[in-house]
């Protein structure tokens, strides 16, 4: 019989990050690996992804990384985690690695272990195996998984939604689910984003009346702002546009090269002469689409609302459409965006999250997953801590004893040994790795703590100059500052700040030697306390002094 320990590094109680880790005595096995949007204050952090030093620690183990679709939050963290793991074994269907491989191209990175698996094609890795079944997300070819061990399967979600009216790469297999939850399912993981929700997701996730309606109200230019990787809503979009007589312009290269892979594998069902090229911009009535890169989204139309875009200008008469519903991490920055807009006298129109939902499992879609799999223990993942409540919640309506509901954070280790869940304490180490910009090394909390103060307070700079010899003050001190004070308004918080640190570098020039280290420690606190008193405030204070 088998050891079997599961634990997520990133995707339980946050929003995106996802990575799952399941272990069957010695064998590794990866679900996900995805990043996540910082909130708040951005700070200078474009992403942040799962500290993966458990990945190369134990790389001979590893078995593969399964990825259940291409959405960032799902396999964002991939290029950073190949600089390292080149050879890392990755495995998901056509269109998963397909998008993979452009994303891994833009970041010129490369994998030498890419693997393209099918549905329902069983892969065998010793005594253990998994089964890729396709479910419904949006964006084609998204799977469940299935972890067939000697002591039954683990049963790994992926987003998913029901949907029979979802067909090809969209659908799921209700037959195979169904069949899998007929055998021994030792543990399910799923999804809790929208547990609390009532009723399925669908059809509130469709949204192709809606765009008709934009297209039908605004005669003019609509720039559409759009997620990459949603191929369904890019689709809707194709079906409406093409019953009118509009033309759609395609912005950026790597969202090009997305739509073009999608046509050429007939992934998209796409009219070319729907298809205008850059002279059709300024179009009347012309549907612009625009998207943006995982380490910034809505930096497009950010850059046209600045009017920085290289080919945008915009008009009183352009409409902005966001069409997909806001989503956890970017929800102040779509909000100061459609703000600036709303300013600008342009009209914007966005989908409500309380009439349009992504695609994610609501209360019906998650019980009926419980009902087909029939799992002995059932784990909710992927969301805030409160939505993985809701989630077992569900799952003691639906008769699972709450002892067999598996409520966890990130680290926390369940260990199952022959089949039975053990009494354990056992908890891994998990941390975060922030990435900012093209850099692969983690941020770290210190240039954080930096880069917070300047925010917060801005930054004073003092520059003096001393004789060489005789170390008498030649030029200075001088006070620079930047987001720190109003200079008109505080010229003499300026002078009394000269005044201090003339009588703290003079205090230590007396003698022959002379230490620049503890001129600029009194210098910085000494200013600091001043500078409290005075405005509350406690800026970074930088010292510079030179001899001449």
């Amino acid at each position: 019989m088998s050891k079997i320990k599961i634990f997520a590094l990133g995707g339980l109680n946050e929003d995106g990050k996802n990575m799952y880790i399941v272990t069957v005595d010695k064998d590794i096995f990866v679900f996900d690996a995805g990043l996540k949007y910082p909130k708040d204050r951005l700070l200078g952090i474009d992403y942040i992804i799962p500290n993966f030093d458990y990945l190369k620690e134990n790389r001979k183990r590893i078995k593969g990384i399964f990825l259940s679709h291409g959405h960032e939050s799902n396999m964002g963290a991939l290029s950073d985690i190949l600089m390292d793991l080149p050879d890392i074994p990755i495995y998901g269907l056509k269109y998963t690695i397909e998008t993979l491989k452009l994303q891994l191209d833009l970041d010129e990175v490369k994998a030498l272990n890419l693997n393209i698996i099918k549905p329902n094609v069983k892969l065998n890795f010793g005594l253990c195996s998994i089964i890729p079944i396709p479910v419904t997300h949006s964006i084609p070819d998204s799977t469940l998984y299935v972890l067939n061990t000697r002591d039954g399967s683990i049963v790994y979600g992926g987003d998913f939604i029901f949907d029979p009216t979802m067909t090809n790469h969209f659908a799921t297999d209700i037959g195979r689910l169904a069949y899998i939850g007929k055998q021994n399912v030792l543990c399910l993981m799923t999804e809790s984003m929208y547990a609390e929700r009532d009723g399925f997701t669908s059809p509130k996730h469709r949204v192709s009346s809606f765009i008709r309606n934009v297209l039908h109200d605004n005669e003019n230019r609509i720039i559409m702002s759009v997620l990459p990787a949603h191929i369904y809503r890019i689709q809707e979009i194709f079906d409406e546009v093409s019953k009118t007589n509009r033309k759609i312009v395609i912005m950026g290269k790597m969202f090009q090269d997305i739509i073009n892979m999608s046509i050429n594998l007939n992934y998209l069902t796409i009219n070319p002469e729907k298809i205008g090229t850059l002279s059709n911009l300024n179009d009347k009535g012309v549907v612009v689409l625009v998207s943006d890169l995982k380490d910034k989204p809505y930096a497009n139309l950010e850059r046209i609302l600045r009017g920085n875009d290289k080919y945008i200008s915009l008009t009183p008469d352009d409409t902005i459409f966001i069409t997909e519903p806001m989503y956890m991490g970017v929800e102040k920055r779509m909000v100061m965006i459609m703000d600036e807009f709303a300013r600008k006298k342009i009209n914007v129109i966005a989908l409500s999250n309380k009439e349009h939902l992504l695609f994610h499992p609501s209360k019906e879609d998650l019980m009926l997953m419980i009902n087909m799999m029939h799992p002995k223990y059932y784990f909710p993942v992927k969301g805030n801590y409160k939505d993985q409540v809701k989630n077992a919640d569900l799952a003691f309506k639906l008769g699972i004893k709450r002892e067999n509901i598996l409520l966890k954070q990130n680290g926390d280790i369940v260990t199952f040994v022959n089949g039975k869940l053990q009494d354990s304490q056992e908890k891994f180490k998990t941390d975060e790795v922030l990435i900012d910009g093209k850099s692969q090394n983690d941020v770290g909390e210190l240039v954080l703590k930096d880069r917070e103060m300047l925010a917060e307070a801005g930054i004073v700079l003092v520059t003096a100059t001393l004789d060489k010899k005789t170390k008498e003050i030649l030029a200075g001190p001088e006070i620079l500052t930047r987001g720190f004070i109003y200079v008109k308004d505080n010229m003499d918080v300026l002078k009394e700040s000269s005044v201090i640190s003339e009588r703290i570098i003079k205090n230590n020039t007396s003698g022959s030697f002379v230490d620049y280290n503890t001129i600029k420690q009194e210098i910085r606190s000494n200013l600091g306390k001043y500078f409290y008193e005075q405005t509350e405030c406690r800026p970074m204070i930088i010292t510079v002094i030179g001899e001449v």
